[in-house]
């Protein structure tokens, strides 16, 4: 036997489809009951298994429930980020903090109230957490000095500049004018330093090779010829030709920040890559042969195959010129 959905609609019974429910007239409201032993499928009883909203309310809901839906609009407008992310939870929780004002007092639903509680202390549990990933962070000057010049035109934010800071347990070293950073031969690679202020003198054999500026790093060429697991001497002398301040880390800790954030290990390979290639550059600023040819360290096989026989029948002297009298500080953004 079909059971028919009927639908009152002024008073008249309108036959609109056979199905397993049947809509029952009393009054103005629509009633639904389940047909004796018959069984309905699961998206059946969610499609019409609800009564049909007959009577809308005239008269629209309070200004809180209104306030809610315009905050939670302002939240799903926020940005990403933790300062996107902090914009969103807030909205967010003074939304369901209204709808939970609304549930309260109009509709009088402690379920609807009971969810939209749990929602906005989720939302303010993050509101905690976010604001405390930015809270003010503090930095020596000298530490302040490095981020604002090298990390934050990266694009690199305090909380990884923090965890590179306290994680490698980063200090400040001071090196007075004449003492040595290493020692050819004798000095470790253990750590890896920038200069902060001063400037420091490289030599090999009693030779002088280049300068080191502030905001460059010390031993950039050692740390970039050693693997994690390997040990080596420093194969140049560092000299204090002013009094110097420099940051240190040390190898083994930063090797283990960097099995933890890849990030972190990539930012440094550029930076010391970057280092390298400068140091580079400034030694072929000084480089030339005995006839005043620029030698240019990069194309060492071009300058032989342009020297004629008759005119340098040995070898020529590669040569390094001293420019002690330069004073030349790379200013970086």
């Amino acid at each position: 036997m079909d059971i028919k959905i009927c639908l009152i609609i002024s008073s008249k019974v309108s036959v609109c489809k056979c199905m397993n429910y049947q809509w029952c007239p009393k009054g103005h409201t629509l009633q639904l009951f389940k047909a004796m032993g018959e069984n309905i499928s699961f998206w059946e009883s969610l499609v019409y298994g609800h009564p049909i909203c007959y009577n809308w309310k005239q008269e629209a809901e309070g200004s809180i429930y209104h306030l809610a839906s315009i905050f939670f609009v302002f939240g799903c407008m926020g940005g990403s980020g933790f300062v996107g992310l902090l914009y969103v939870y807030i909205f967010f929780a003074l939304s369901f903090l209204c709808t939970c004002i609304w549930a309260w007092l109009d509709v009088c639903a402690a379920d609807v109230f009971s969810w939209n509680f749990i929602i906005l202390s989720i939302c303010i549990i993050q509101i905690i957490h976010l604001a405390y990933q930015l809270r003010s962070v503090t930095f020596d000057k000298e530490f302040q000095e490095v981020y604002n010049s090298v990390f934050q035109p990266l694009g690199i934010s305090l909380t990884v500049f923090r965890k590179i800071i306290s994680y490698c347990n980063a200090e400040v070293v001071n090196l007075e004018r004449e003492h040595c950073y290493a020692v050819q031969g004798k000095t470790p690679i253990d750590k890896l330093s920038m200069l902060v202020s001063g400037r420091i003198r490289v030599t090999v054999d009693g030779e002088f090779l280049h300068y080191i500026f502030p905001l460059q790093f010390l031993d950039s060429p050692e740390w970039d010829s050693l693997r994690p697991s390997e040990e080596g001497l420093f194969q140049v002398t560092l000299t204090a030709e002013t009094k110097c301040r420099y940051i240190t880390w040390r190898r083994k800790k930063l090797y283990l920040l960097f099995a933890k954030h890849r990030f972190i290990s990539r930012l440094f390979s550029m930076l010391i890559r970057g280092d390298i290639a400068e140091k580079l550059y400034a030694l072929n600023e000084k480089v030339f042969v005995d006839s005043g040819v620029r030698f240019d360290i990069r194309l060492p096989n071009y300058y032989h195959m342009t020297l004629s026989d008759d005119s340098h029948p040995t070898t020529p002297i590669i040569r390094v010129q001293n420019f002690s009298a330069r004073r030349h500080v790379t200013n970086r953004p």
